[in-house]
């Protein structure tokens, strides 16, 4: 086997393997502050980034995976693109995410690649207009900084929302001020850093997405680049105080590269 046949057979895994290899994650979550009576199986997809790189037909392989776990809430945490010069028809865009409001009500919150301050500075959009009408004609919820509460089998619960952390757009204020803290409050924030300026709310589970894992993490090192000023908060499901954040390695990638570092379908079974 020749060097370069060796250094092509490298290249295969991160490039075309990985990226397309979702990993079906469930954890049980515990609220520490109060519980639903029973359990609620939420869906959390994040990162969706369709693009060149990550094309609808993934997208569609990830909510498939996800709604096989019939869900009875789904939770989308943002950057649904990755920049203005490649995304796909919004038509399309929304018949394939329409598949998951069909299923469950579902809510979203947009990211920093989804359009505003950050977005323009990086020559993307200055707004996420195209992202709420890709999601209005989904028939997803745009949580933008605000709550909604909702009942699943008798139960109630609150899930709020905030804007992308990155672009100035988070208001905890208004989202969080007047939610009904007698029952579960699941925080949606495209970045984990966001739980900073939501400390002194009431909620119990912020999720998140934002870091894609780390996208690249190398054995015995870690992850060289990350995109959070808390690098506690990559990935998983970790405390923080009385609270928890679940931040989802995301479906999608920029540049079309993961090693060691699956795309992630989250289900979490709250109770």
């Amino acid at each position: 086997m020749t060097r370069r046949t060796l250094l092509g057979a490298a290249a295969v895994y991160p490039c075309w393997i990985e990226p397309r290899w979702l990993d079906l994650t469930r954890r049980r979550v515990r609220l520490g502050r109060t519980a639903p009576a029973g359990s609620i199986r939420v869906l959390h997809l994040s990162d969706l980034h369709a693009s060149f790189f990550v094309p609808l037909s993934m997208v569609e392989a990830a909510i498939r995976l996800g709604l096989s776990q019939t869900p009875d809430i789904i939770c989308l945490t943002g950057d649904f693109i990755s920049n203005r010069t490649d995304p796909p028809a919004a038509a399309d865009y929304a018949r394939v995410l329409r598949r998951l409001s069909a299923a469950a009500p579902t809510f979203a919150v947009v990211g920093n690649h989804d359009g505003g301050s950050w977005a323009a500075a990086q020559h993307g959009d200055a707004d996420h207009r195209l992202v709420d009408r890709i999601l209005e004609e989904s028939g997803i919820a745009l949580l933008h900084n605000r709550p909604h509460p909702v009942e699943i089998r008798g139960r109630s619960i609150t899930l709020a929302g905030v804007g992308d952390y990155w672009s100035g757009e988070a208001d905890p204020h208004r989202a969080l001020r007047a939610v009904d803290a007698s029952g579960p409050v699941l925080l949606l924030a495209h970045n984990p850093d966001t739980k900073e300026i939501c400390r002194r709310y009431t909620w119990d589970l912020m999720l998140s997405g934002h870091t894609h894992g780390g996208q690249v993490v190398l054995p015995w090192y870690g992850a060289p680049y990350s995109t959070v000023e808390d690098t506690r908060y990559l990935q998983g499901l970790k405390p923080w105080g009385a609270r928890q954040i679940q931040v989802s390695r995301g479906v999608g990638n920029l540049l079309g590269v993961r090693f060691n570092c699956r795309p992630e379908v989250s289900l979490l079974e709250l109770a």
